[in-house]
């Protein structure tokens, strides 16, 4: 039986709502009452076939499927829009600056940003690095953040990129040094490569029945970029995801033993101010990352790329 595509005002009524955060501004954005979105959601999830929000005595919230399928609308309405657009968008002009996690910027945005110039090429792009990773500090001499958070930040435009999917990763010379990685706990052997702030090698070795010693061999760096050099001179492993170490897993410079991975429910972010969110550059530039990211953040694809791949029944001992 072919899938059928939900009705067109029933997926506006969901993004207006999760981007808006109540039925009452939805109705307004959309010119139309509150019953009436209150309608199109029920006819969503009608053809659906699941809940994309609860409704309870203090109101109506997103589920956790639902707010993952707003996202993804979010994004495939802002593609569509910008598709009907792009003959006019090339005129955009002046200066978009945008401060980036380190990380980020140096392993991801700077191997693609000249795509973007070339769509707009009468837009000039600064770009800066920040941190830590969810700072979004007001500055004069920034126009867009790219943050890395759980999308918290009040009194900001705030437009989701991607949640994260973490995973170890390290130099193919590692896989057989030392007397190899085939087992979770065999990670231990090597010297573990952390970022500062964060500590995604206990939640992911722990999700994987390993439990961190406390006196285990660490080195802590201030930034990815940092983080991501050592591990692709064999210096330890590192956590990593499938966008910020796509360059890396596709070249084979980095391979990633396990299939598993740990989601922390944070992900990366365009913020900015909320007045800025009308600015037509950066509407350009938040449809380009989604549409880039949609085609480039494939994470078996880059884990194929020379990786060792263990099936899930090899995790365990």
């Amino acid at each position: 039986m072919k899938s059928r595509l939900p009705p067109m005002h029933a997926l506006a009524a969901l993004e207006a709502f999760a981007r808006l955060g109540n039925v009452g501004k939805a109705a307004e954005a959309l010119g139309v009452t509150r019953s009436a979105v209150s309608h199109r959601l029920a006819m969503l999830e009608a053809a659906l076939g699941f809940d994309v929000v609860k409704r309870s005595g203090k109101g109506v919230a997103l589920t956790p499927r639902g707010k993952r399928y707003a996202r993804d609308v979010h994004k495939s309405l802002a593609i569509l829009t910008g598709a009907q657009g792009d003959g006019d968008d090339t005129h955009i002009s002046g200066v978009l600056r945008i401060s980036s996690t380190p990380g980020f910027a140096s392993m991801w945005l700077c191997n693609h940003i000249a795509a973007f110039h070339a769509e707009y090429p009468n837009l000039h792009v600064e770009i800066t690095t920040h941190a830590p990773f969810d700072d979004v500090s007001a500055s004069d001499d920034v126009d867009v953040f790219i943050a890395f958070g759980n999308g918290n930040w009040p009194n900001h435009a705030v437009h989701h990129l991607y949640d994260v999917e973490f995973l170890p990763v390290c130099s193919p010379a590692l896989l057989h040094a030392k007397g190899g990685v085939t087992k979770p706990v065999d990670l231990l052997r090597y010297p573990l490569l952390y970022l500062e702030y964060r500590n995604d090698w206990r939640s992911w070795l722990t999700e994987n029945g390993v439990a961190l010693p406390e006196n285990h061999v660490a080195i802590t760096f201030s930034d990815m970029m940092l983080q991501i050099a050592a591990a692709i001179a064999g210096q330890g492993i590192m956590i990593g995801d499938d966008v910020t170490c796509a360059g890396a897993l596709s070249s084979g410079q980095l391979v990633a033993p396990f299939l598993a991975t740990t989601k922390p429910g944070e992900g990366y972010y365009l913020v900015s101010e909320d007045s800025d969110r009308a600015n037509p550059a950066f509407a350009a530039f938040a449809r380009w990352m989604d549409a880039l990211i949609a085609s480039t953040g494939s994470l078996p694809r880059g884990r194929r790329a020379g990786s060792t791949l263990l099936r899930p029944e090899q995790l365990t001992e």
